[in-house]
Order: C-alpha cells, then structure tokens, then sequence
C-alpha cells in the first residue's frame, strides 16, 4: 500500500482551540507504527509550536508525504501571528480554520492523503469572521460545490452509528424544513458511507418524529406524512430500511447498521452518553471521507500541553478504516 493510502490529512482546527496539540500528539502516535499516518495541515508557526512542545524527538518538516518517525506537515498560512493565542476565541482563528479544512481537501483531490479528519473548532470564531456555519458537513458543502442539504453528519461511538437528517439549527426550523425527501438523502448517504467501509447491505433504522412514531395518529400525523413515505422510497430503492420506529425502542436494535435521527439531540444524547469525547463524527456525502472528533476546543485547557489525542486518535484510524476498539 502507498503511503498515500496509508495517509489521513488532519486540519489542525482552531489554532487557539486545543485541536493543533491533539493533532501533533496524534501524529507523533501515529509515526511510530506502520500507519495510518497523520500529514498535518496548518500554520507552520503554529504546527512547530505544539511541536517543540509535546513532540521535540521528532523530525518536523514541511513535506506532503507523511511516514514513520518524523512529523510531516503542509502549511496552510491564514492565520496573523499576532492572533495566535490558546484560549482566545476570535474570528482570524476562526476563518484559518475553514482555510486548513479547504487545504485539507486539496491534498484529497491531489492523490497525497486518503481522507480528512478535522480537529476541533468553534461557531462563535467562524461567524466572527463573517463565514456562515453551522457545522462542518455544510462547510464541506460549500468547499465541494454540492448543495448543503446533500452533506450529512453521522455521529459514531458506543456501537452506534446516527446520521443526522438535520443538525445545528433551531428546532422549529429542522422540523418545518423536514420532508420525506430530507430523510431519504440522508440515509442514501448512509448507506454509500456503510458500503465504503465494507458493509455491503447496510440495514437502516429510521427513528419517528413523534413519540412512538406518532402512535397511528395520536401523537401527530407528522410520522404518517414524511417518514412512512421515506421508508417506502428508501425500499422501492432497493435500501434495507426499517421504520419509522420510536428512537427510544429502535436504537436498542443490534441487527441494524444505522439510523436517521430527525434532529440534533435526537442522535447526539445517546452517542454522547456513551462515548462520551471518544465519539468521532462523520461528513458524509460531499464527495469525500471526513471525520472529526465528537468533542470541542477546550479553550479552557488550550496550550498547557494536557489534551487528551484520544478523539482525533480514533477519528483517523477511522477514516483509515483501521478503527480502535
């Protein structure tokens, strides 16, 4: 296998968050097997500060092709030095995030690395800079040139795997925005996802609206109009999917791949419960293999050298499709 397939593009996230020193502990990790491997993308200055700090064994140097023993990066220049400072949330930090991400996704399409994972960032810092964002599978969207409501997230951790039909936004909003069609994209998204990773007939799991999955109308017809309909399309289509079910009895089901949760806390609660920041989060449908960790920025422990890599860890190996237990 190439080095290339061996090779996961990390953006180093919000320089002032603690994505650049997870990155770099994760890196150095990897550098001592025989791969996956880590080509970091960031700020040189910023990638050598973190370097110097938890890494200082290692070679460091700007290259595309990562390896073992050596650090590799390649320098995505956004962010004005005089802006880097762990724990500050600012809108500079925040747009040198979206260029690494960009950056990232160069070296994708150029044949240098197998897939992305992005470490973490944050909303308050991307929209001081002016850029819309709700989340990386619209920003992955944008970067790719397809529409945003074609990206998804799925969560992954604690044995479970949710894609989410809708994300960050206001719950009135998700649910108004909803249509059978929605929840269809969604889970075809799943589906090719599962299938890339090795599962040849995935089984979906569609979670109801309602409680209980509107209970034959009494709960709402919510369910009757928009996610009986998608199930019906997803099988005419030739998909394995079940639903739509109540979240609170499906997600018990062990024989099912994934599901398709309707809203953000539908998917998230029971992800976060169990696997806590070991969580890794999945973009999928833009045309490329991103993940980033299921945790935030800590801005509270940014640049003291304590962040734990375990996130961005499993998220590469991942993508790698070498996953940790």
């Amino acid at each position: 296998m190439s080095h290339a397939q061996k090779t996961i593009a990390v953006a180093i996230g919000d320089p002032n968050g603690i994505g650049p020193e997870i990155a770099v502990k994760a890196a150095a990790e990897l550098s001592r097997g025989d791969g996956p491997y880590a080509l970091l993308v960031g700020d040189a200055f910023v990638i050598r500060h973190y370097a110097k700090m938890v890494a200082p064994e290692l070679p460091l140097g700007g290259s595309n092709e990562a390896g073992p023993d050596k650090l590799s990066y390649v320098a995505s220049a956004s962010l004005p030095q005089a802006y880097f400072i762990p724990g500050n949330v600012n809108g500079h930090a925040g747009k040198a995030m979206t260029d690494y991400l960009g950056a990232a996704m160069q070296l994708v399409r150029e044949g240098y690395a197998k897939a992305i994972v992005g470490c973490p960032h944050n909303e308050t810092a991307v929209h001081a800079a002016g850029i819309p964002f709700s989340g990386y599978p619209g920003l992955i969207a944008r970067l790719s040139d397809v529409p945003e409501d074609s990206v998804f997230m799925m969560f992954v951790g604690g044995g479970l795997r949710i894609v989410h039909a809708t994300l960050h936004e206001r719950l009135a909003n998700a649910l108004a925005r909803l249509s059978p069609e929605l929840i269809v994209a969604a889970a075809q998204a799943a589906h090719r996802a599962l299938q890339d990773i090795g599962i040849a007939n995935p089984r979906i799991g569609v979670f109801g609206i309602n409680p209980h999955a509107g209970e034959n109308g009494l709960f709402g017809d919510d369910d009757d109009r928009i996610t009986t309909p998608a199930v019906a399309m997803l099988r005419a289509l030739g998909i394995d999917a079940e639903g739509p079910v109540g979240a609170d009895l499906i997600i018990s089901r062990k024989d099912i791949d994934a599901f398709v949760a309707i809203y953000h806390d539908q998917g998230h609660i029971p992800i976060k419960l169990l696997a806590g920041r070991n969580a890794c989060a999945l973009s999928i449908g833009g045309g490329v293999i991103f993940s980033s960790t299921g945790h935030g920025s800590a801005f509270d422990i940014a640049g003291q050298g304590i962040a734990d890599p375990e996130g961005a860890l499993r998220a590469i190996r991942m993508v790698a499709g070498t996953p940790q237990e």
